[in-house]
C-alpha cells in the first residue's frame, strides 16, 4: 500500500530537483501518456478495492494503453488527422468512470 505512495513522492522531488522541459511538439504524447497512465493506475485501484489486481494485468494494460494512445497520436500527425481524440475520449470515460467506483467504495 505505502510502495505507490512512496514512488509518487520520489517523482515528485525528482521534477523538482531536475528542471526537465519537454520540446511543444512533443506536448500531445507527453498528454497522452500522462492520460494513459492515468487511466492505468485508476483501474488498479479499483481493481485493488474490489479484491482482483494483478501485476501482470496493470503492467500489460499500462504498456499496451500507452503504445495505443502513442501510435494513434503518432499515425494521426502523420495522416493530418487528430485521431489522438480517440485515445481522449476513451480514456477520459473509463478514467471517470473507475474514479466513480473508487468514490462509492470509500463512501
Amino acid at each position: 500500500m505505502w510502495l505507490p505512495i512512496f514512488g509518487l513522492l520520489v517523482g515528485i522531488i525528482i521534477s523538482y530537483l531536475f528542471a526537465i522541459t519537454i520540446p511543444a511538439r512533443y506536448s500531445r504524447y507527453t498528454a497522452m501518456a500522462i492520460l494513459a497512465a492515468s487511466d492505468s493506475i485508476s483501474g488498479a485501484v479499483r481493481a485493488q478495492l474490489e479484491g482482483q489486481y494483478d501485476n501482470k494485468v496493470f503492467i500489460s494494460g499500462f504498456c499496451v494503453n500507452a503504445l495505443l494512445a502513442g501510435l494513434l497520436t503518432f499515425v494521426g500527425d502523420r495522416l493530418g488527422v487528430e485521431l489522438y481524440y480517440a485515445a481522449i475520449v476513451a480514456f477520459g470515460v473509463r478514467l471517470f468512470n473507475n474514479l466513480a467506483i473508487i468514490r462509492r467504495h470509500f463512501l
